[in-house]
């Protein structure tokens, strides 16, 4: 029977400066504390460490935490240790510790001290520490990334495939298994490898609706990159690269034109990839450049970009890393290279595999191609892959990515498909790719004529289109299925099912194919337009900057990031309280009462300082900022209205409905708090009407709408006396 568990949302408010939970966060945590096993699935940036965190920190014992990567746990720990004046709250266990420090890491959770503990599985193994952790108190046992238990995640790590064995010899508590990307597939398997079948599943959207998904043909794309950094000068940025040799290259090269980056690839020695990553999170330095294949662990929740020098070999991979962007709710554009030519490589690589791995890989590397190729929208088409419908019109986000702002090109190619069909079809499906191009460019190669296929009909029957175009034509068909690619003769195309009714005239196909954009300014500009939009916030943004300096100086005293002294949406709710004391600083958002007493004083000086100099005249009554949902639009709204921007596109960029967005000022204002939506009424309004509505206003002895409609009803819209009264209310009352 589960019960309430009471006092989480203080808890909340108290530990992390939070004042709601974010989406299933509260059931998530009632179910676990209830002991009951749970299984997770939420993207990345949604919250999914609160949801053992929280609970570890308020039960009886130490929540143990299997996580595959060093780094992430040792922001974890900075960041779980920063929300107390006591030290020691969390610990890593691994293989890096010597002796004496293991010694402290077992005193601390024998004296109750430690709650959190975090540990890879390789660690677990170890007899010593199985032993240990016997004989003490375990509260819950959490499996973070627990793709990596399934052979079909992106990610699969064999020694996660004997957890189940290895937690039940440590004690029977509840199991909480969180993953940020799992297809139905992977997420059964995961189930099935932990005896988790019972467990209470949790599915979030995956939806990132602040993240600007696009896709550019890979052309100079050296320089492409070089000038995409330069205009985001200041902000964090990860570039992910297939090959070690790459990534040195491009940051040696990023390095000569007078970009601050380093290189971050397994191949480099612990030392100097350690302290690599410990630059980029201090903020001494702005880009990573990374391999794919090496999982780097970051959890820094404003880095601004993505980019993928190269594709990646799965759609789960690229929305794994694409997350690592703007996990604090602010900007975040993830960019994407795309060649054919590198889709080629990653098959050569694949026919030396085994073959149900080769098997696999291919099905993966398909879904990359649709992807990159497709012509819908971008976030649908991940959506879709996850298993989850998106509005593409109306959903969260739906502007935000490349095809929405500039819908590509279509054309017909029902046609040239079926000469592609009949081709495959008449040679009997014995060719690859490349050589069907020849044979319809009329290019003579090697297979050709040893085959002696110049004696086809078709020979040079499709030379009035490029190389690439047939390529890409078939790239389509095969994502559409109406070509399948052969595992055991690997390469050869075949003809399915659907594409043999379009040889036999039994289905009306219109086959469409995307023609390749051409980027230029004009594009450029809309889609950082586009991004600006939806994350414009509208802040002081002087004392943001100099904010942000402030942090780095306090982080640097206390030897942690910047980010686990206070995330920047707290530093934009700072420009806008202007809190002055340790008191206010607690209530603004995401700033819990350890954080405040830690770090709260030098941020309430400096801002007091800074409110003197300036005049700045300070709202008094604190607003809290909650989780970005309906009814917390407040301190958006405010700074919006004072940087003049136009109430429709306010409105839209938090998916609010005209009537949404009056009622959450209409709420303002009765408050007590000033909005000034003078320049909105400038512009649409009539002087005249404006001033007669203010003067009735001003000696009516009511406020209510059925009096204000009754007097303006017929020259007036039901919005548009709401806004005129939203002004009276807040020029006269406040």
């Amino acid at each position: 029977m589960n019960t309430k568990i009471d006092g989480l949302s203080d808890n909340l408010k108290k530990l992390f400066g939070f004042s709601t939970f974010k989406g299933q966060q509260e059931e998530i945590i009632q179910t676990l504390m209830n002991g009951q096993d749970v299984f997770v699935l939420m993207p990345t940036g949604g919250g999914k460490s609160l949801c053992y965190q929280l609970p570890a920190l308020i039960s009886e014992g130490t929540a143990i935490v299997v996580s595959p990567l060093i780094a992430l746990m040792k922001n974890q720990v900075d960041a779980v240790n920063g929300l107390s004046s006591t030290e020691g709250m969390a610990h890593v266990l691994n293989s890096s510790l010597n002796k004496t420090q293991t010694k402290q890491v077992f005193d601390d959770i024998r004296s109750g001290k430690t709650k959190l503990l975090y540990v890879a599985p390789e660690s677990l193994i170890k007899e010593e520490y199985l032993d240990f952790l016997k004989e003490v108190k375990i509260s819950f046992v959490a499996i973070d990334e627990a793709h990596c238990i399934s052979e079909w995640g992106h990610d699969f790590r064999p020694e996660y495939r004997n957890l189940k064995l290895i937690i039940d010899k440590i004690a029977d508590v509840p199991v909480i298994a969180l993953t940020a990307t799992a297809t139905p597939k992977v997420q059964d398997d995961i189930q099935k490898t932990l005896g988790m079948t019972n467990a209470v599943v949790f599915k979030e959207s995956f939806n990132r609706p602040n993240l600007f998904y696009e896709v550019r043909p890979k052309i100079n794309i050296d320089k492409e990159i070089v000038k995409f950094v330069n205009a985001n000068k200041g902000k964090s940025g990860i570039i992910y690269c297939l090959s070690r040799r790459k990534v040195e290259e491009f940051a040696q090269l990023l390095q000569v034109n007078g970009i601050n980056a380093l290189p971050y690839h397994a191949g480099l020695d612990q030392k100097t990839r350690v302290a690599n990553q410990d630059k980029f999170l201090m903020e001494e330095c702005d880009i990573i450049v990374a391999t794919i294949a090496f999982g780097m662990g970051i959890d820094k929740p404003d880095v601004r970009f993505v980019i993928h020098y190269d594709i990646p070999k799965s759609l789960e991979s690229y929305y794994q890393e694409t997350g690592r962007a703007g996990r604090d709710g602010g900007e975040g554009h993830c960019l994407a290279f795309y060649d054919p030519k590198d889709i080629e490589k990653l098959e050569k690589f694949l026919a030396q595999k085994p073959v149900s791995e080769r098997e696999i890989g291919l099905q993966l590397l398909n879904e990359v191609v649709g992807y990159a190729e497709t012509s819908m929208s971008r976030r649908q088409y991940i959506l879709y892959y996850f298993g989850e419908q998106f509005d593409p019109v109306e959903g969260a986000g739906a502007q935000m990515c490349d095809n929405s702002v500039h819908p590509p090109k279509l054309k017909e190619m029902t046609k040239e498909l079926k000469l592609v069909l009949t081709l495959v079809k008449e040679l009997e499906e014995k060719f690859k790719t490349k050589d069907l191009i020849a044979v319809l460019l009329g290019k003579e190669n090697p297979v050709t004529k040893s085959y002696k296929l110049e004696t086809t009909p078709h020979f040079g029957l499709g030379r009035n289109e490029s190389e690439n175009f047939w390529k890409s034509l078939i790239r389509q068909a095969t994502v559409q299925n109406f070509l399948v690619k052969d595992i055991e003769t690997y390469g050869v195309l075949k003809v399915t099912a659907k594409g043999q009714n379009v040889i036999d005239g039994k289905e009306k196909h219109t086959f469409l194919i995307a023609e390749d954009r051409h980027y230029d300014l004009e594009q450029q500009k809309a889609v950082s337009d586009k991004i600006q939009v939806q994350q414009n916030s509208g802040m002081d943004e002087v004392l943001f900057n100099q904010l942000k300096e402030l942090r780095k100086t306090v982080a640097k005293k206390h030897g942690i990031p910047p980010y686990t002294v206070f995330m920047d949406p707290s530093l934009e709710d700072m420009t806008v309280q202007y809190p002055v004391n340790i008191d206010e600083i607690g209530k603004i958002y995401g700033v819990g009462e350890g954080k405040a007493k830690k770090y709260g004083k030098d941020f309430a000086d400096f801002i007091k300082k800074y409110v003197e100099e300036n005049d700045i005249e300070r709202t008094q009554d604190m607003v809290l900022k909650g989780v970005a949902n309906k009814s917390s639009h407040k301190v958006f709204i405010i700074q919006s209205t004072d940087k003049k921007i136009d109430l429709e596109d306010i409105a839209k960029a938090k998916n609010l409905t005209m009537d949404e967005l009056l009622k959450e000022m209409e709420r303002i204002v009765y408050q007590g708090t000033k909005i000034n939506i003078d320049y909105y009424i400038d512009e649409n309004f009539d002087e005249d009407m404006v001033e007669e509505f203010m003067a009735f206003m001003g000696e009516s002895e009511s406020d209510s709408m059925k009096v204000l409609l009754t007097e303006f009803g017929d020259d007036l819209s039901d919005e548009e006396v709401r806004m005129l009264r939203i002004k009276f209310i807040s020029d006269v009352a406040n």
